[in-house]
């Protein structure tokens, strides 16, 4: 059983910068898709980035495009998400994901949602102000 933990989320001014860290336990040997996706109240979650574990195929959303890059640690296990320039609207809780199966490729070919991914994490208040 795959277990993921968040953290590093907090509050932050426009502008700013974070990074969140997702602990990883209970793999096998595979390779996985990891993702890191944002959710806020009302609202689907939606997808930020992903990663594949086997070979560092990455692809994000067009709104953090230039401004997020998701890399992944194999040796600590662990799945990052440094986010530069920080804006209002990218405030929400954010959740990372992994599974064995979604092909991790081009969005433009299939893009990530949530039920596609088969374990998730409690997820990590990320909090911008104006």
């Amino acid at each position: 059983q795959v277990q993921l933990v968040e953290s590093g989320g907090d509050s932050v001014q426009a502008g700013g910068s974070l990074r969140l860290s997702c602990a990883a336990s209970g793999y096998t040997d595979s390779s996985y898709c990891m993702a890191w996706f944002r959710q806020t109240p009302g609202k689907e979650r939606e997808g930020v980035a992903t990663m594949y574990t086997g070979g560092g195929s990455t692809d994000y959303a067009d709104s953090v495009k230039g401004r997020f890059t998701i890399s992944h640690d194999k040796a600590k296990n662990t799945l990052y998400l440094q986010m530069n320039s920080l804006k209002p609207e990218d405030t929400a809780m954010y959740y990372c994901a992994a599974d064995p199966l979604f092909p991790c490729t081009s969005w433009n070919l299939i893009p990530p949602r949530g039920t596609d991914f088969r374990y998730w994490g409690q997820g990590t208040q990320v909090s911008v102000s104006s």
